[in-house]
């Protein structure tokens, strides 16, 4: 590797200082290095593989689906009308990357920096830094490779060594692309996720409109109660069709409710009315909250919750581009008292499966782990969003490992709109772990084989289980 090439990407890059803790997380990383990734929880579009056409320009591809990179540069003041966001066709992508090129020293310390910087290097073999002097250096190469069979989506999937990719897709969705995947023959494992947003949060924008094409699809009356559940359930069995094994909910908290039926088929009606108000709606989500978890246990699909989000925060962003635009913010969020109605009726159950997610590090401690140390039914998802740096994934270990071990969470999961991400993404997780892992070893907490096999199910092992994979 050229001197250029390790400033780009170090082999060593994520490992400690301390050279006694850095070669066991050598040793320990080169035995989970080339595990095949599993990606279950993602927002890749199936639309790529099911054509599986050529990816456009470097701007298209690699700026406007990530809200880390444009949410970095609107801070600093680059407008989103200059870096085209939302447009179906950019009119100058030269242009757009010139920006992000310019502005690509704002991402030092950042782990969005350590993903493009391996992308870069390790896919289209740049060994530069990107700067506003190799802006079209970047464009160009990119754009040549992007032209080639080897970097088709399918090509970049098995060149990735992805075992399984799960996207997220609304219960609106007819999942077509999915079945022309599977129609088409290629030997990929590509499963829809089952995000019913749209349908069960009357903030959602839509939602009565959503409500209406939901019966029109399942042929269920969903203006009553139980035929807007029938229609929710039956929809999970069209994803679970085609492989789907889990739901996502990414709702503003995690509150959930047991109703009676006759207050359930009241509040839905108000809710459909438009007559609800802000505790009424959050009392509806809260009891979709718990009726999916009857179906989880009926149909045996995993369960995830994203709650602690405050979305869309600058409205005017909001108005002009839609949802998803960069502009999402932690909130705290409550988990004991909140997931206590719905753990009381299913915590117990065998056949049920619940993945925790937060944005609110300080629960960690003092609340996901001890949850997750005592109901079987409760896995804790990897860091997310805001928290999927190393100092956040590091700082899931320290307050998680104590209370829940390593076994009661879930290995790792990618949580991106940026294919090319994916590989650096995981390999960040599996170095990070390995850090961990190697203060365990060096402080005679764990002896090395024990490393080894944990860190082998961290990157591997416990994903496929607890997604029932």
């Amino acid at each position: 590797m050229s001197t250029r090439a390790m400033a780009l990407i170090h082999d060593d890059r994520l490992f400690p200082a301390d050279p006694v803790m850095r070669n066991i997380a050598r040793r320990v990383y080169q035995e989970v290095r080339d595990l095949p990734l599993i990606s279950p929880h993602g927002h890749t579009q199936a639309g790529w593989f099911a054509s599986n056409r050529p990816f456009p320009d470097p701007a298209k591809l690699l700026v406007q689906p990530d809200h880390y990179i444009y949410r970095m540069l609107y801070s600093q003041g680059v407008s989103l009308a200059d870096l085209e966001i939302g447009a179906e066709e950019l009119k100058d992508p030269r242009r757009v990357w010139r920006i992000f090129a310019e502005n690509y020293y704002l991402f030092r310390g950042t782990p969005t920096r350590l993903w493009l910087d391996y992308a870069f290097h390790e896919l289209f073999g740049l060994e530069e830094r990107l700067s506003a002097a190799t802006a079209d250096l970047y464009f160009d190469v990119i754009s040549e490779r992007l032209l080639t069979p080897e970097f088709r989506p399918r090509a970049l999937y098995e060149r990735f060594h992805i075992e399984l990719l799960a996207t997220t897709d609304s219960p609106l969705d007819s999942l077509s692309e999915h079945q022309a995947i599977r129609d088409s023959g290629w030997k990929s494992r590509i499963i829809p996720t089952f995000r019913p947003d749209p349908v069960v949060d009357p903030d959602f924008a839509g939602f009565e409109k959503n409500l209406a094409k939901l019966g029109e699809i399942t042929a269920e009356n969903s203006s009553s109660w139980d035929g807007y559940l029938r229609a929710l359930a039956s929809t999970r069995a069209r994803f679970k069709a085609l492989g789907c094994t889990a739901t996502d909910h990414g709702h503003p908290t995690a509150q959930t409710a047991n109703l009676s039926h006759a207050d359930a088929v009241e509040l839905f009606g108000t809710v459909l009315e438009g007559r609800a108000d802000a505790h009424q709606k959050e009392l509806f989500r809260a009891q979709m909250l718990t009726e999916m978890a009857r179906m989880s246990v009926e149909d045996g699909l995993v369960m995830q919750i994203h709650p602690g989000s405050f979305r869309n925060h600058n409205q005017k962003l909001y108005e002009r581009y839609g949802r998803d635009i960069g502009a999402d913010m932690p909130i705290a969020i409550d988990y004991v008292r909140a997931l206590h109605p719905l753990l009381a009726l299913y915590g117990n159950e065998k056949n049920f499966t619940l993945i925790l997610f937060t944005l609110d590090e300080t629960t960690y401690s003092r609340e996901l782990a001890p949850l997750a140390g005592h109901y079987p039914c409760l896995r804790l998802g990897p860091p997310w969003w805001f928290n999927d740096s190393p100092e956040g994934m590091l700082r899931f270990r320290e307050q998680v490992t104590e209370t829940a071990g390593f076994y009661n969470t879930v290995g790792f999961n990618d949580d991106t709109r940026a294919f090319l991400s994916i590989p650096a993404r995981h390999d960040v997780a599996r170095r990070i772990d390995c850090v961990w892992l190697a203060r365990l070893v060096a402080e005679h907490r764990l002896d090395e084989d024990e490393a080894v096999e944990v860190a082998r199910d961290l990157a591997y092992n416990l994903v496929r289980k607890a997604y029932k994979l």
